[in-house]
């Protein structure tokens, strides 16, 4: 990866640039069946569509806190690396009283009512599919983000000594989360480009967000992300191990 890479979003630029054909996240949901695999281009498109939606539609500008009430789910990593996009602070799991905007999944609608400004709520269904009925009191996601752009162009540079990320009470700087991710690559197992590890670690956590997203691409390595893996028997396991080419996990 590129050395000047200073924040998130600069992580993905690079990626992009470098091999845009890759997988880069591979999500399974082992409650429901799902599993989708998403490219290095298709990811940073939704990222790219979803940072136009905080910056055009939600008028989120640098140092806006947005508080993302959701569960480790790939389009989480989508809204993780848009909040860097624009510059504003993703607080993982933070309380979305104080916070500009929040993003809810389905479980979590009522807390998310205590945020006085947007609403956007993600239903978290199979291929990014819609509420059947929009929550009341939010945008859906899965109705607002194809409409957006392909492309984002911040209105502002990106600070990369900015506040980034909130996650358990620890706050860190756009510069920090690369410095740190790659850092404690070697720990995770991430050693380059061929890296693949799987995590079953929770998105609320330094540790799950560095393993299930952003240690992944501070290497150029990918990631199987798995939600509810404790529904996943020891020889599953080891044949998801096995068939996605895992060389290192956390759970």
């Amino acid at each position: 990866m590129n050395a000047t890479d200073r924040t998130p979003a600069d992580l993905l630029r690079s990626a992009l640039a470098a091999d845009p054909g890759r997988p880069l996240v591979t999500f399974y949901d082992d409650a429901t069946g799902e599993r989708v695999e998403l490219s290095v281009a298709t990811f940073a498109n939704w990222v790219a569509k979803t940072a136009n939606l905080l910056q055009g539609e939600l008028s989120v500008e640098p140092g806006d806190r947005v508080a993302l009430l959701l569960p480790v789910h790939w389009q989480t990593a989508v809204w993780l690396l848009a909040c860097s996009s624009v510059g504003a602070i993703a607080d993982a799991g933070g309380d979305p009283a104080p916070a500009d905007v929040v993003v809810s999944g389905p479980d979590s609608l009522d807390a998310a009512r205590a945020c006085s400004g947007a609403r956007v709520a993600l239903a978290l269904r199979p291929l990014g599919g819609r509420f059947p009925l929009p929550p009341e009191g939010f945008v859906d996601y899965a109705v607002e983000v194809p409409g957006q752009g392909d492309r984002f162009v911040p209105f502002a540079p990106v600070d990369p000594e900015e506040p980034a990320l909130i996650v358990a009470g620890r706050e860190f700087s756009g510069a920090e989360v690369v410095e740190r991710a790659r850092d404690e690559a070697t720990g995770l197992g991430l050693t380059g480009p061929t890296s693949r590890i799987l995590s079953g670690l929770p998105y609320d956590t330094w540790e799950g967000l560095n393993a299930g997203l952003y240690g992944p691409l501070a290497t150029g390595g990918s990631v199987v992300l798995c939600r509810h893996l404790g529904e996943l028997g020891e020889e599953a396991l080891a044949k998801r191990i096995e068939s996605e080419r895992v060389t290192a996990t956390a759970r």
